[in-house]
Formats: C-alpha cells, structure tokens, sequence
C-alpha cells in the first residue's frame, strides 16, 4: 500500500504537466525564431561586458538620459499607464540585443509567444525575421531588437494612440541610450510612431528619414508578409537599400 501511495505522489499533477509542456512549446518558439541565448539575470552578468553608458545624453526627444537599459527596463516591468493591458499580461517585453547596435529593427507590439516568454519577435513573423536578418548577411545578436509597446494588446490587435503616447517615452529612451546609427521601424504602428506621422506604409517605405542622430528606413511588417507574401520582393528591395546605406556587400539574389 505503502509502493502505491509512493507511485502516486511521484506522479507529476496535470497542471506540472502542462507548465513543462508550454515550457517545452516556448523553448522550441524560440529555437525556431534564432533565439540561442536568453537574457540572464542582471546578478549573474559580469559589468565587464557591458558598454559603459554615458553620465548624460540628450536624444531626439530632447530629454537628458543618465540611466542604463536595466534601469528602465526595470521601471517597464512594474508600468501600468495602460491598466487594462497591464492587468492582461503575463509580463513586459523590454527589448533585446547588444547596447552598442549600429542597427535598430522597431516592431509594433508583442504577441502571445512574445508575452509568455519576454523576447520579443520568437513566434511566426520572428521566425521570418530572422530569415530576413540571416538573408541580410546579419545576425539577430548583432542588432537590437524593440516594440512600440511593451504589453501583448487583446487578440493582438493594433495599438491604440492613447498606448502608443503611454510607450512613447519608453522606445524614446530606449533608442536614446542604444543611440544606433539605423533604425529600421517594421509596419505602420512603428513608422507612424516613430516618424509621429500619418502617411501610411506603402508610402513611407523605400525613402530615407532621421530620428536624433539616426537614420530611418521603413518597411512592411514580418506578419504582414506571412498574409501577403508577393510583398517580401518589396521588403528584400527596403534590405538591400538599408544594406547598402550600412556598407554592408550582398550578393546579388539572395533573397529569404
């Protein structure tokens, strides 16, 4: 009786069974999106391998920034300007990536992969991103990696203006301390955000535009090419004229 008692307790109870499950579904997500190494907790970095960040700068939005990444990634974890967002997330999703980036890709918001595990870009459309940097001659730990917003919207819909002015101070600073000289921003919300413009996409891409010190490329949405694939000779024309802005050689017919 004792044997069985013991069998039982060694059971694991259905919902340790579907913790380890989703765990498993979020690992693959990310395999699958290039992701091979998880931020570490700030304790276990050692300060050598950071950049050292500058007493003060003053950005694009005119403001003087003294603190580092961590810091403000620290007041976006416990940010509730959006309360019915806040009150639906699982958690925030900063941003990733090295903090001396010569090149910024700027999203629009996570999606329920992005919000399970806080990396942003691991689901679908990440997993065409990465193609899209690999196809480049890039690598997704070469470039910082952003959202417009740091919370998952309901059934991911788009961001509202009131969210995008809630964030704007966030991806501002953001952009401030990484002080990148490229910024590609990916769909309307995060071209129309940045640019603080009301031009659509079609007639945003393919043209140069500035951001403080940086220089801006608009292009189509990862997701927006997974509907519409036709629109992927047009994203790969956007790379090439970003690529090449960069001085990056490519060769010829290389597209994802």
């Amino acid at each position: 009786m004792k044997d069985t008692e013991h069998q039982r307790q060694a059971v694991p109870e259905p919902t340790e069974r579907a913790s380890a499950k989703r765990l498993k579904q979020q690992l693959e997500s990310l395999l699958e999106a290039g992701v091979l190494d998880l931020p570490r907790s700030k304790k276990k970095q050692s300060a050598s391998v950071r950049r050292p960040q500058p007493a003060s700068k003053t950005g694009a939005s005119g403001k003087v920034s003294g603190q580092t990444l961590e810091v403000l990634q620290e007041e976006v974890a416990t940010c509730r300007r959006c309360e019915s967002l806040a009150c639906s997330r699982t958690q925030t999703v900063f941003g990733v990536g090295p903090t001396n980036a010569r090149l910024c890709l700027l999203g629009e918001a996570p999606g329920a992969d992005e919000d399970a595990c806080g990396i942003p870009f691991v689901g679908r459309a990440g997993q065409l991103l990465t193609k899209i940097i690999e196809a480049c001659t890039l690598s997704r730990d070469e470039i910082y990696i952003l959202n417009v917003l740091k919370c998952r919207p309901p059934e991911n819909r788009p961001p509202l203006p009131e969210e995008v002015a809630n964030c704007r101070s966030y991806f501002e600073q953001q952009l401030e301390i990484i002080s990148p000289e490229f910024i590609c921003c990916l769909g309307t919300t995060a071209s129309q955000a940045l640019l603080q413009t009301t031009e659509t996409i079609g007639l945003l891409r393919g043209r140069w535009f500035s951001h403080g010190s940086a220089q801006v490329l608009c292009t189509y949405h990862p997701s927006y090419l997974l509907r519409n694939p036709s629109a992927k000779r047009h994203v790969w024309d956007d790379m090439k004229l970003l690529l090449a802005r960069m001085g990056i050689p490519l060769a010829a017919g290389n597209p994802p």
